[in-house]
């Protein structure tokens, strides 16, 4: 019988690893930072629940993974204990390159995104434990021959997405995020080497697109969580806008190296150096930094970071279009006139715009729907309502509240 270590989740309860390769991962130094980086980033700022962390999460997404192997053993799908291994590997580091506070600096402090950093991570891993994750880094780039393991990584119905819809729904209290995990995963199965789902959920995946679209603009694209975002990335890149002229922060050295550099992937991939760096980074080395920033002597810097600190966010309006030019000059005026000490270069960098979107589902990587005589259609042919395929596309402008 094989041993498994138990984690106490408040979502699902109990949640088993088995020892080997599974919980030696989960011990590593790599994944154990997960737990100093929160999932939400800043969404504290508007729902103070919101503190649970990746770690968290990634033990989630496996255990869902784990849910979705035994549905699909159940139904005859031949996957092989080599297979679960690697998949639940997958799904464990998916995200292990994420940096602190999840995605607001993600192309701040170094220039990739997070999916890269999880690949370099999982190469590195591979190497230090002799090239047992081989297969789960076939499965995690989509070069393995069986689709469907990949989709159960990375797919419009990935495990990924149920646990932080169902995660971050939870610690948030936005009720309406919730999702019927246990139903889309009981309806899983595979035809042509592609996950598909049973005709009788069709129901639970409307659901589930529906609870996606409100989470990203009740939660993840909240105008007031957005703004504490955008005052963070505009922070930092200023600090390291001044760090590479030579301005010294007493900050962490990981944080302060790869402030003073533009790294971008090619240079992670041949310096080891940086890697090692961001592996020691978390949401600690960002918080003691924004406390540093504020007492510095940069006028734009001190004004973003302690504005967060005491969270005087900046006003975030949304509109369709683009707003015109008149308005925001006439908007930096009034700044000049209530902000003391506020140049006109200062100015342009304490006030943002830029465009969000987001599309509920996405035409090109169909759900599919498995009917009782074996038929095989996507759900966007048989669903009751709009699917939400058209992007939905916001403008915004962020700038100092100042009373009239």
């Amino acid at each position: 019988m094989i041993r498994k270590k138990i984690f106490n989740d408040p979502v699902y309860g109990f949640i088993e690893i088995p020892y080997g390769i599974i919980f030696e991962l989960v011990d590593h130094p790599y994944f154990q930072r997960l737990r100093r980086i929160r999932q939400l980033g800043l969404t504290n700022m508007v729902y103070p629940g919101a503190n649970h962390t990746r770690f968290q999460h990634a033990l989630g997404a496996y255990y869902l993974m784990s849910k979705a192997v035994r549905a699909l053993r159940s139904k005859g799908v031949e996957i092989t204990d080599a297979e679960e291994e690697a998949v639940g590997i997958a799904i464990l580091l998916h995200d292990i390159g994420h940096g602190p506070q999840s995605h607001a600096l993600e192309h701040s402090i170094v220039d990739f995104s997070h999916e890269d950093l999880s690949m370099l991570f999982m190469e590195r891993l591979n190497d230090e434990f002799s090239g047992q994750l081989s297969l789960a880094i076939e499965i995690f780039k989509d070069a393995y021959a069986k689709k469907f393991l990949y989709q159960l990584v990375s797919g419009q119905l990935d495990m990924d997405r149920m646990d932080y819809l169902n995660r971050d729904s939870y610690f948030t209290g936005v009720i309406e995020g919730r999702i019927g995990y246990g139903r889309i995963i009981k309806m899983l199965d595979v035809r042509d080497n592609e996950l598909v789902i049973e005709e009788k959920g069709i129901y639970s995946i409307e659901q589930f697109l529906a609870a996606r679209r409100i989470m990203y603009w009740q939660v993840y694209l909240h105008k007031t969580a957005l703004s504490a975002e955008l005052m963070m990335i505009q922070a930092f890149k200023r600090a390291k806008m001044l760090a590479q002229k030579g301005v010294k922060f007493p900050i962490s050295t990981p944080l302060s190296q790869l402030l003073e550099k533009n790294v971008d992937l090619a240079e992670a991939q041949k310096n080891p150096k940086w890697l090692d760096l961001f592996a020691k980074l978390d949401d600690c080395d960002i918080q003691m930094a924004i406390k540093i920033f504020a007492e510095s002597d940069d006028f734009v810097l001190s004004y973003l970071t302690m504005s967060l600190q005491n969270r005087k966010l900046f006003r975030l309006e949304y509109q369709k279009s683009s707003f015109q030019k008149k308005y925001t000059d006439q908007i930096k005026i009034n700044l000049q006139d209530k902000i003391k000490g506020l140049t006109k270069e200062n100015l342009e960098l304490l006030v943002f715009d830029g465009i969000q979107t987001n599309i509920s589902y996405n035409p090109l990587k169909e759900i599919n729907i498995l009917f009782k005589d074996n038929r095989v259609s996507p759900l966007s042919q048989f669903a009751d309502y709009e699917l939400g395929t058209r992007q939905i596309k916001k403008y915004y402008i962020c700038y100092p509240k100042i009373k009239p």
